[in-house]
């Protein structure tokens, strides 16, 4: 499946994130040592799942890489013509191509085996759309005082997942509607009121379970979506204000430099590991010369 990772976002003056960023683009920030977007390529990179990478907003002269064949687009000005712009190269690299993921470059704590479990998992349908949340509770638990933006249901209080999945005609179909949904996606309120004053009401008094919001949400909009709960906070904790920024630098130059000790440690178990092997063989030839002298005979 190929990815559509989304980095054209340049913050402004009055953006939290703007004293991070010097003017450029939001996905080049620095974390850990690396451009941020750089995390989530390394992530897809590894993934068994992904065919291609495709990013639109950057150029190849960023200096970001991917393990994957990587395609660069610019920036189309909306964030719906970045998604389209998108599917039309993937269908450009495979017009059979039905599926692509679709990715935030503002979560580097995603992992391979992430992108993967989400790949099997929506693929036991063929639906139109698949939108992953992540419950409160498993969010708080990986990255506390994370502050997250919460929806409060009947039977769960969630937060939405920056990577998902959808069919590749979904670019095409319901465009006004999907414009005002995605430029809402920082209010579930709001989106609630463009589907509709009924859902609106039910969300805001919580009266109505995940379930019955999705198939509400499905028949308004068209299409027959599914939503996918993780049991996984990275893939929904993007980076939207200066503190979730500064727990994922800390969070991830923690996990580099445990890495970093277990490869010093492998790598002085293999150095020793062929010392103690040159030694045994240096001590073999050595006995194997003595022994030799030995049966040598004597001359008279």
């Amino acid at each position: 499946m190929d990815a559509i990772v989304l980095a054209g976002g340049i913050p402004q003056p009055d953006d939290p994130l703007y004293t991070y960023s010097n003017g450029d683009a939001k996905a080049l920030i620095d974390v850990a040592g690396k451009p941020m977007i750089q995390w989530v390529l390394d992530a897809l990179g590894d993934s068994e799942q992904v065919r291609n990478v495709i990013v639109i907003g950057l150029s190849p002269k960023s200096g970001v890489t991917c393990k994957k064949p990587v395609y660069f687009l610019s920036n189309q000005g909306r964030m719906l013509a970045n998604i389209v712009a998108g599917v039309n190269k993937a269908l450009e690299l495979d017009r059979k191509t039905q599926y692509v993921l679709v990715v935030s470059s503002d979560i580097p704590a995603l992992k391979p085996e992430m992108v993967d479990w989400l790949v099997d998992a929506c693929m036991e349908t063929k639906d139109d759309l698949y939108y992953g949340i992540c419950p409160r509770e498993v969010m708080e638990a990986r990255f506390p005082g994370s502050r997250r933006t919460y929806t409060r249901l009947k039977d769960i209080e969630l937060c939405g997942a920056d990577i998902n999945i959808t069919h590749v005609r979904m670019a095409t179909e319901h465009l006004d509607l999907w414009e005002a949904l995605i430029g809402t996606r920082k209010s579930p309120l709001r989106q609630a009121s463009i589907i509709g004053l009924g859902t609106l009401f039910q969300v805001v008094t919580r009266s109505i379970t995940l379930e019955d919001l999705v198939e509400k949400v499905s028949k308004r909009i068209g299409i027959q979506g599914r939503v996918i709960v993780w049991q996984h906070a990275e893939p929904c904790m993007d980076v939207d204000k200066p503190h979730q920024l500064e727990i994922l630098r800390a969070d991830l130059e923690k996990q580099r430099r445990k890495l970093a000790s277990k490869a010093g440690s492998r790598k002085r178990a293999a150095a020793k590991k062929a010392d103690s092997k040159k030694a045994k063989t240096s001590k073999t030839r050595t006995a194997g010369t003595k022994a030799a002298a030995k049966a040598k005979p004597k001359g008279k």
